[in-house]
């Protein structure tokens, strides 16, 4: 019996699992891995290859970086190698209908989400955000418009209070890998069947801006520790405390009573156990943070350094 033949397309982190699952099933040969072109990266700007591309030469497979893959060149390149499938994970391209066409039986994609939520390029950070109960990834057939195409297989898992989007990351990443097995194996089976979006409760989330880790004390409690959970491990959640730019890593809502009329943002204590600051509705305790020295630290060491003279207010 032939083994199935996949062609790769995916660039950071997230599409590693993905990667090295399809890898190491048996019956499957990961003929090529596309990924984006290296890339300048840190202080030093020197080029640096993406993670796929780092994986897949540890696996020993082929890897070809287009800067455009719907080019001539790049769609003999992929029809050459006579795919059953394509699996795009974060890939980080628009794929052509020619380009989409040529797997025999599916152009496969992997979306951390529950599709039609939250299509787009930010859907980990949009979960911790709007402190939904679940989300999860999803397995589809790629259609031309983004994250439209027919749902193959879903998967879920809890959000829990303390996920951040690094930690949440990390959850379906893993699930994602898991689950194209899964797809794979049950379109070889015919046991899946294509199921069409309802595209009317689609939502989008666009890709996330620096001034987006802006925190808006304003919000209640909850919602701005549900935010700098989202924003971390990028953009990274911010306020500024005399002109000073402070970065947020890690708070919970404190039992601690604020009183009425407090502006948001006022610190009201501070000691080893955290900044103490008011929100809309309670109040924030800061756990861990940055200032200008570059170093993440919890609030005893950052005091150390860092006085605050009382009374205070972040902006």
């Amino acid at each position: 019996m032939k083994n199935t033949r996949i062609v790769f397309m995916g660039t950071p982190e997230f599409s590693v699992p993905a990667l090295k699952t399809l890898a190491k099933e048996p019956g499957f040969d990961v003929l090529l891995a596309v990924t984006q072109p290296d890339r300048p990266k840190g202080r030093g700007k020197k080029l640096s290859p993406s993670a796929v591309k780092q994986a897949a030469l540890n696996l020993g497979i082929d890897v070809y970086q287009p800067e455009k893959i719907n080019t001539p060149e790049g769609i003999e390149r992929l029809s050459g190698l006579e795919p059953d499938y394509f699996v795009v994970v974060a890939f980080g391209q628009i794929l052509s209908r020619q380009v989409l066409d040529i797997p025999k039986t599916y152009p496969i994609n992997i979306h951390a989400s529950l599709l039609p939520k939250y299509r787009g390029a930010a859907p980990i950070q949009a979960a911790v955000l709007n402190m939904d109960e679940q989300t999860g990834v999803t397995t589809m057939v790629m259609a031309e418009k983004m994250d439209a195409g027919d749902i193959l297989l879903m998967e879920t898992t809890p959000v829990y209070s303390e996920d951040t989007a690094s930690t949440l990351h990390d959850r379906l990443s893993q699930m994602g890998a898991d689950l194209i097995i899964k797809t794979i194996h049950g379109i070889e089976q015919s046991k899946i069947t294509p199921v069409p979006q309802d595209h009317s409760n689609a939502t989008y989330v666009s890709m996330l801006k620096k001034s987006d880790g802006r925190i808006n004390w304003d919000k209640s409690a909850k919602a701005i520790c549900a935010h700098i959970n989202a924003m971390t491990p990028w953009p990274g959640a911010f306020t500024e405390l005399c002109g000073k730019r402070l970065k947020i890593f890690k708070a919970v809502v404190s039992s601690t009573p604020t009183q009425t009329h407090t502006l948001p943002g006022t610190v009201l204590s501070c000691n080893d156990q955290g900044l103490f600051v008011a929100a809309n509705d309670g109040v924030v305790q800061v756990l861990e943070l940055m200032g200008s020295s570059g170093k993440r630290l919890d609030v005893a060491a950052f005091l150390c350094g860092n006085k605050i003279d009382l009374p205070a207010c972040f902006q």
